[in-house]
């Protein structure tokens, strides 16, 4: 009789190791890859997000051997835009600070790509999801006491919003909330329903 599929999170972050527990399936792997996020500014956050994580999913696919069991990839990206802008990882403290002062008192998007890989069939499915989130007005003090932190310099966008002082920071969010922390859950499970039913048998 046949392995039942397995999920392989092709991913490093805690956050989405944490939600994917959330998903109501059983045999889960975590399986980084490392990839090099490099994107081209001129394409759509959605293309962008969706290509990032398809890169991550790949990668990690291709490091699977002949003796791992069948099952589906998934590969996650985040980024944070404002306006036009499109806000990735801090690189230090003065453009975490220069990011969180920008948020401030404003909405964004957040977006969300994942790409799934059909590792037996060799079949590959992406998609995205958005969110918008405000922030309350921020003062100086409170961004400079949160970077001291050093909690924002691994985040899109410089912030955090679960198990993170940055929670503190939204007013108000129009969207999946777990799309913020890293993983559209709801979007997810019925993509994966669709695609790999065995992973919830």
């Amino acid at each position: 009789m046949p392995s039942l599929p397995v999920l392989y999170l092709a991913s490093q972050s805690p956050r989405r190791a944490a939600l994917i527990q959330l998903l109501g399936i059983q045999r889960i792997e975590i399986r980084p890859s490392s990839v090099e996020e490099i994107f081209d500014y001129t394409e759509s956050p959605e293309a962008i997000v969706q290509d990032l994580a398809l890169q991550k999913a790949e990668a990690s696919f291709r490091s699977l051997s002949k003796d791992d069991t069948p099952g589906i990839v998934l590969g996650a990206d985040t980024i944070v835009v404002l306006g036009e802008k499109i806000l990735g990882k801090p690189l230090d403290e003065v453009e975490a600070t220069r990011m969180l002062r920008s948020l401030s008192n404003n909405t964004h998007t957040v977006f969300t790509g994942v790409a799934l890989i059909d590792t037996k069939a060799k079949s590959t499915h992406t998609f995205f999801e958005k969110t918008d989130v405000t922030f309350r007005p921020l003062s100086a003090e409170e961004i400079g006491a949160y970077i001291a932190t050093g909690s924002p310099m691994d985040k899109a966008g410089a912030y955090g919003i679960q198990e993170d002082h940055g929670a503190v920071f939204v007013k108000k969010i129009n969207g999946d909330y777990y799309n913020v922390v890293g993983l559209p859950l709801c979007s997810l499970h019925q993509h994966l329903k669709s695609i790999g039913p065995e992973l919830f048998l």
